[in-house]
């Protein structure tokens, strides 16, 4: 709705605004461009000119919508499931991930997918056999090695903490 607002304030008619996406239909003036960045600004958002950083604001869109927001079971390849959502090769993906986020795509993933085990685990609806399954490791005991490896502690030693450590998915 920000983004819409700005654009109106600007008499600029868009065709499509989503997540990350705005397509108008003007051509935009530097001077157009520079207010809709300032507006944008004041709204909390950024406007991304660099094509390399919108691709990898998809890829970690892509990523936190497959392992945060979607109740299917994780049973998808993640480089089969980014090159197809973003029609890109994904060595091309994983490359440019790593040279622009200091991070492999590969870490980022496990990362989410341990917040998404804690998240789980705090719900307390799935016991880790379950948890496992959903989030497609191979045993228990896979999972329980990279839970510990990432966060130093046990999966049924994080569950009897009372003070749950979750962090922010924008920190990750």
């Amino acid at each position: 709705m920000a983004v819409k607002e700005e654009l109106k304030k600007l008499g600029l008619h868009f065709i499509v605004v989503e997540l990350g996406e705005v397509d108008v239909m003007e051509n935009l003036t530097l001077e157009q461009r520079d207010e809709l960045k300032v507006g944008l600004l004041n709204s909390g958002l950024e406007l991304m000119d660099d094509k390399r950083a919108v691709l990898i604001e998809k890829i970690k869109n892509a990523i936190i919508e497959m392992v945060h927001h979607s109740d299917e079971t994780l049973k998808v390849n993640f480089s089969d499931y980014l090159s197809e959502k973003l029609k890109h090769d994904y060595t091309y993906l994983a490359n440019l991930f790593s040279e622009i986020q200091g991070v492999t795509i590969e870490h980022f993933i496990i990362n989410h997918k341990i917040e998404r085990i804690k998240e789980l685990i705090i719900y307390d609806e799935l016991n880790i056999t379950e948890i496992a399954w959903k989030m497609n490791y191979s045993s228990v005991a896979h999972l329980s090695n990279q839970f510990k490896k990432v966060t130093g502690l046990s999966p049924s030693h994080f569950k009897q903490l009372k003070d749950k450590r979750r962090n922010q998915i924008e920190d990750i």
